[in-house]
């Protein structure tokens, strides 16, 4: 793989639109860089797989949340 992806093989790689991979990154929750004079998106495969990375984690935060939430209405109950 490059070393730069194009929002096009960000969405691929995530399984999204194209216009979701761009809300990503104008959002500034992808970090990108704008290159040549049109000024297209690239994203750095490791900044991409650090994202992938980050959102395993947060995934895991929230279902941890959910558990202890679940466990605490079922005592209440």
């Amino acid at each position: 793989m490059p070393r730069f992806l194009t929002l096009t093989d960000v969405a691929e790689v995530l399984n999204v639109s194209v216009a979701q991979s761009r809300a990503l990154v104008r959002s500034g929750e992808l970090p990108a860089i704008q290159v040549g004079g049109r000024g297209q998106w690239r994203v750095e495969e490791r900044v991409l797989d650090d994202y992938i990375a980050a959102q395993y984690q947060a995934t895991a935060q929230k279902v941890r949340e959910w558990a202890r939430h679940d466990a605490a209405q079922r005592t209440d109950a």
